[in-house]
């Protein structure tokens, strides 16, 4: 039986491939009842360096649709897919 790559692999998988890394944001907004009191939310999705397009999409809609405002957005990106990592196989091995 043969398969294709693109049939085999997560599309998180092919994110990585094309640049995308895993980038984490820690949002911090006012209660929309309580504006003094502050309340965090953990936003998480494979996204581009350094122009952030999805996390820049979410933010809008979240500006747009939701009552909280925004009082701070902390941004933590990591490459998971590395060029040194990613080798051809050089042999097989076999267990018996």
């Amino acid at each position: 039986m043969v398969s294709r790559v693109g049939e085999v692999a997560s599309d998180d998988f092919r994110k990585q491939l094309l640049g995308y890394g895993l980038t984490t944001a820690q949002i911090l907004y006012r209660m929309p009842d309580h504006r003094s009191l502050l309340q965090t939310y953990v936003w998480q999705n494979y996204d581009l360096f350094p122009k952030f397009p999805v996390l820049q999409d979410f933010l809008a809609f979240w500006q747009a649709k939701l009552e909280g405002p925004l009082f701070s957005v902390t941004v933590a990106h990591s490459k998971l897919v590395k060029p040194a990592e990613l080798r051809a196989v050089d042999g097989v091995f076999r267990l018996h």
